[in-house]
């Protein structure tokens, strides 16, 4: 059992048989009346953001998470399949689990949240930064560093990422899969 003082950023909690994770939280104390926590709350299991208040020093119902290792192997018709790097035990989630499922490349790790209690997969996470190659985009211009003009280019997955004028079809670039915005050219 837990308590409000008990809640941090990231934490998840069942609340009205729903499972949400803690996206903020602060406290509201006032001269005369009891200390509220609110926190702003994104459902793990359903597709709702929510607020809540507490009183101060109310139970809250953590719910314990193990994050494993998981290497993507492939996209098909049950969904995108996954592979326990330790048991080696394969599973397939559907893409409304995975934070960034555009970015994903075959034999990329990525990190699985586990529910313990249920032992269910809640959601799929990828590096925050990963390096793509670029399999489309109109020729670049050589010298054209000055400005921070963009242009859209495709990446191997078949994600559209804005990148500098002068990045060409076929070279390694590094993206913020959070943001889906391109961070730099990488060197082979």
């Amino acid at each position: 059992m837990a308590t409000t003082a008990d809640i941090r950023t990231g934490l998840i909690i069942k609340l009205d048989n729903s499972l949400y994770s803690v996206v903020e939280f602060g406290q509201n104390k006032t001269a005369r009346a009891a200390a509220k926590v609110w926190a702003k709350l994104k459902g793990v299991d359903n597709t709702r953001s929510i607020e809540h208040t507490w009183n101060s020093g109310d139970n809250i119902f953590p719910v314990r998470v193990e994050k494993k290792a998981f290497q993507y192997l492939y996209q098909d018709d049950s969904g995108y399949n996954f592979m326990d790097n330790e048991t080696f035990e394969q599973i397939a989630l559907p893409e409304n689990l995975i934070d960034a499922p555009q970015f994903l490349k075959e034999g990329q790790e990525v990190q699985v949240s586990i529910n313990t209690e249920t032992e269910q997969p809640m959601s799929v996470e990828l590096p925050d930064k990963i390096v793509v190659k670029v399999t489309y985009s109109e020729p670049g211009l050589k010298g054209d560093t000055a400005t921070r003009t963009l242009k859209p280019a495709t990446v191997e997955g078949g994600a559209t990422v804005n990148v500098p004028l002068f990045v060409n079809e076929g070279e390694l670039i590094r993206v913020n899969t959070k943001t889906g915005d391109y961070i730099e050219r990488v060197k082979e």
